[in-house]
């Protein structure tokens, strides 16, 4: 028995183990932490540059019904010039070639009338439809399968040095005239409407409308779109009209119950400009009268 006790005590390597059940120290043989993966668009396992023109290139396809031809969307489409030149200049300006790159981005602005500072983080298929307008500013990152519409700026609210752009998720929209202003971030798959201004950050699956911004759809109800991109960023809620058409039943539902109380409720009221979207009885009653 204590032969026994022993052996499974001492362990086939040789050395006692621990009573605990823990494994034997080991000294100055503990595997290194893994280093923190680079920022996009840099490091060793960086797509090459043809490589990442190809994507944005193919992306243009998945969401421009209006493409027809590889050769068409390297000629004409001032989107995918401005991709590639900021994607040029962004390897200058990570180099230490702070001017040359900034005369590339402006060269780039001046032949696409979009202006993305040659500092900004650029994800994979990116897409900026027509791009009139676009400006991204130096601290701004953007995720992959990003789409953004004429007018877009993603723009700070500061003069201090440092983070002061917004960060963009994957998969966001951004529809025509939207201004994401600040170091705020948008969530993955967010939608925002067209001429929004969002100064806050906005969780991820949201679709956001209005000045400033609001969440008016928490979920993606309507289902992703091709590639699990969802581009119906038109179809957007009311909230306005939805709050006064709960209003407007609530009317009604308390004039019932004051009715039923033998209260006298004056239901009459005088057609003004508003008769047209007024849903009540009342109002189709008296147009008909009329």
């Amino acid at each position: 028995m204590d032969a026994l006790r022993v052996s499974l005590l001492s362990p086939a390597g040789g050395g006692e183990e621990d009573v605990s059940g823990r494994s034997p120290q080991k000294t100055n043989e503990t595997a290194p932490l893994p280093s923190p993966p680079p920022p996009a668009g840099e490091g060793a396992n960086t797509p090459s540059l043809f490589t990442l023109l190809r994507e944005d290139v193919a992306c243009v396809f998945q969401r421009d019904p209006a493409a027809r031809s590889r050769f068409e969307v390297l000629t004409t489409y001032p989107g995918v010039h401005a991709i590639l030149l900021q994607r040029l200049a962004h390897r200058l300006w990570h180099a230490g070639l702070r001017y040359p790159a900034r005369l590339l981005s402006w060269f780039a602005r001046l032949l696409t009338n979009i202006d993305i500072h040659p500092g900004a983080t650029l994800g994979r298929r990116f897409f900026i439809d027509h791009g009139a307008g676009v400006v991204i500013g130096e601290t701004a990152e953007i995720g992959d399968d990003v789409t953004l519409y004429h007018g877009v700026t993603l723009g700070g609210t500061t003069w201090n040095k440092g983070k002061r752009h917004p960060t963009l998720g994957n998969g966001v929209v951004i529809g025509a005239g939207a201004k994401i202003l600040g170091a705020i971030t948008l969530g993955d798959s967010v939608r925002v409407g067209a001429n929004s201004v969002v100064v806050k950050d906005v969780p991820a699956h949201r679709t956001v409308v209005g000045i400033p911004g609001k969440v008016v759809l928490r979920s993606d109800e309507d289902g992703p779109g091709t590639l699990g991109i969802n581009l119906d960023h038109h179809l957007i809620p009311d909230p306005v009209g939805r709050a006064i058409a709960c209003l407007m039943e609530r009317i009604e539902v308390l004039e019932k119950a004051l009715r039923a109380r033998g209260e006298t409720v004056a239901s009459q009221c005088s057609i003004c400009e508003a008769d047209d979207v007024c849903g009540t009885q009342v109002v189709h009653t008296m147009k008909r009268k009329a």
